[in-house]
């Protein structure tokens, strides 16, 4: 009985870290096109999730917690729009270093672990109730 409260707890871990993995995931692709506040400015950074391996002393296992979430600091890309409030003296203006395309594959890749996760407690629950139903009869 306590091994199947074990998998879904931490599949549990698991798609909680996968919810926090797509929330920052959706702040990058929501930042893609955006520019700084001032001219000349720096704007929106992409961030990157971590993960953490983590000893849960009441269960007995490894659970996975989201980490930092760290910045990256590759450079922005520059478009030269004179015109644009965020313009610099030159008229040039950052962009983010955000790739949409990445992005989405980073989203779809942590909603295939999400599903995963959910699968495994799904199985869990019902292997748990079968056994329960098994020592009924």
């Amino acid at each position: 009985m306590m091994d199947f409260i074990k998998s879904i707890a931490i599949a549990s871990s698991g798609l909680r870290a996968q919810v926090g993995r797509m929330r920052i995931i959706s702040e990058n692709i929501a930042n893609a096109d955006s520019t700084a506040q001032t001219p000349g400015g720096d704007p929106y950074r992409r961030r990157i999730v971590t993960f953490h391996s983590e000893l849960d002393r009441q269960l007995g296992a490894d659970v996975v917690t989201l980490g930092r979430v760290e910045t990256d600091n590759s450079g922005f890309s520059i478009r030269h729009e004179p015109d644009n409030p965020a313009a610099d003296a030159k008229g040039d203006v950052k962009y983010p270093n955000v790739n949409p395309v990445v992005e989405i594959t980073d989203f779809r890749d942590a909603q295939r672990s999400y599903e995963a996760n959910l699968n495994v407690i799904t199985a869990s629950r019902r292997m748990l109730q079968l056994t329960i139903d098994i020592l009924k009869s």
